[in-house]
Formats: structure tokens, sequence, C-alpha cells
């Protein structure tokens, strides 16, 4: 059973920086695409960040660029979100996924694409 545990979620003043990190088990390794994506409260899940299994490639939604950084250990089975100059509207729960897509080089932004899920972390962004 693969589990995805999100942390370093809190509250911040406006302009300030978090780390989230994710870790996953469950499996002999996880040489898969991995992505962070949100959810504000009354709105859909949106993407934010992706990386390729081999931390190669990295993709992000455009209201995030130049400000988040996705990053990956595969030794350690982790992934993480650096989030600078945060906004008020960055406040949502911040979710972990992985998916099932072994040594694949393609990035997803598509939330279809992944298999498993962490149980998020809250982010809140004060103006």
């Amino acid at each position: 059973q693969v589990q995805l545990v999100e942390s370093g979620g809190g509250l911040v003043q406006a302009g300030g920086s978090l780390r989230l990190s994710c870790a996953a088990s469950g499996r002999t390794s996880f040489v898969t695409a991995m992505g962070w994506f949100r959810q504000a409260p009354g709105k859909e899940r949106e993407f934010v960040a992706t990386i390729t299994w081999n931390g190669g490639l990295t993709d992000y939604a455009d209201s995030v660029k130049g400000r988040f950084t996705i990053s990956r250990d595969n030794a350690k089975n982790t992934v993480s979100l650096q989030m600078n100059s945060l906004k008020s509207e960055d406040t949502a729960v911040y979710y972990c996924a992985t998916t099932d897509l072994y040594y694949s080089g393609r990035l997803y932004s598509d939330s279809r694409k992944y298999a498993y899920w962490g149980q998020g972390t809250q982010v809140t962004v004060s103006s």
C-alpha cells in the first residue's frame, strides 16, 4: 500500500516562504513522476508543480512560476516544494501525488495521471 505523507504547511505572512515535504513509502522505489496539487475552499483541485522520475524536468502552473521550486531525493523517497514570495491566493490544502508510470520522462499536470495521493497539508497566507 503506497502512502504519501505531507508536512511543512502552516500560517505565513504574505511575502514569506514555506517548504513542503512529502515522504513516500509502501513500495521498493518511487522512480515515477510526482507532483503537487492544491485545493482552495470552494474551488477545484489544481495543478501546482510536477517533476520527472529523476528530477531532470519540472513544470509549474503559471501562477507559481518563478516563486515555487519542486525537487526530489530518490534515495530518501521524498519530494519537496519550496514556496517563496507567498501570496494570499496561495492559501489552500496542498497535496502530494505519485503516478504508476515508472521511469517516464514525461511531465504530468493532469491529476488523472496520478494514482496515489497524500492527505494534504494546509497552507494559509495572511495578507
